[in-house]
């Protein structure tokens, strides 16, 4: 009988991971995404040398678009002007990705979603109020779920 032994797989220490770096999205819509996000949404783009150095070259050409949000997260666009999920109904899940969660402050949600509807934007659901504090759900402009959330106030 022969027997084996097994190393240990290693694992990060907990907390090893500090936060989310970037984000990145496929859009099929440069211009339409940019206005979504920036103008709809109010995240910041980056330009001239705020833009990562591996990216110079894709934002020049258009195919790359930056935003960051204050705590620092980058949401970095990648045009795909042939991008088609697999289902055209942005209800059904087409990647592996739910959605993608900004913080607001509570006294800013209802604002939030007025801006929302002013712009058209097409609503899944919400806004919903649970125990942990209320979101809304939409759609950018490739269907991808967005969501808008704050914590309850005390």
């Amino acid at each position: 009988m022969q027997t084996t032994t097994q190393t240990p797989i290693a694992a990060l220490i907990p907390g090893s991971l500090r936060r989310v770096h970037h984000i990145a999205l496929n859009v099929r819509n440069m211009q339409a995404s940019r206005h979504f996000y920036g103008n709809i949404l109010g995240l910041y783009e980056l330009t001239g040398d705020e833009v990562p150095e591996t990216l110079v070259d894709l934002v020049a050409a258009g195919k790359v678009a930056n935003f960051v949000t204050p705590d620092g997260t980058v949401l970095d666009l990648f045009w795909e002007p042939e991008l088609n999920p697999p289902n055209p109904d942005p209800t059904q899940q087409f990647t592996r990705a739910n959605h993608l969660a900004f913080d607001i402050d509570p006294n800013l949600f209802d604002t939030a979603v007025e801006v929302l509807k002013q712009h058209q934007i097409h609503i899944d659901h919400g806004p919903v109020t649970r125990p942990t504090g209320r979101g809304i759900y939409f759609y950018d402009p490739d269907g991808f779920l967005i969501e808008i959330r704050c914590d309850r106030i005390n």
